[in-house]
């Protein structure tokens, strides 16, 4: 339980960088998809740095990192269909991306535990 609850406390700091600085970049005017993408991989980096010392207490290995990057591959990819979607139907790109975290972090965890960090 106390893996679970360090896992969301690391997923809700990087979806505050995440969808912060999507917000930011969007305010600025660069493309909601760009702004999206600039999100996400900022709170790509810190979430690989921090559950992979904190959250699973593991150390770096390249097998890792590669596996990680698959799942974010994939979770990148729901995120942007939701962000498309919401966006192209109500304007409303935040929404997507809101709607979009739970799916990642359940993702994310699971394959984690069970895969990434075995």
């Amino acid at each position: 339980m106390r893996r679970f609850v360090t896992y969301l406390g690391v997923g809700i700091v990087c979806a505050l960088i995440d969808i912060g600085l999507m917000q930011l970049l969007a305010f600025l005017g660069v493309h909601v998809m760009v702004a999206t993408t600039a999100g996400f991989a900022a709170g790509l980096v810190v979430n690989f740095l921090l559950h992979t010392h904190v959250t699973f207490s593991a150390g770096y290995s390249h097998g890792a990192l590669m596996r990680y990057l698959i799942v974010v591959v994939v979770n990148y990819a729901l995120t942007l269909a939701s962000v498309s979607i919401f966006h192209a139907w109500l304007d409303m790109a935040l929404l997507g991306k809101l709607l979009s975290l739970p799916l990642v972090a359940v993702n994310g965890y699971w394959l984690g535990k069970l895969w990434i960090y075995r």
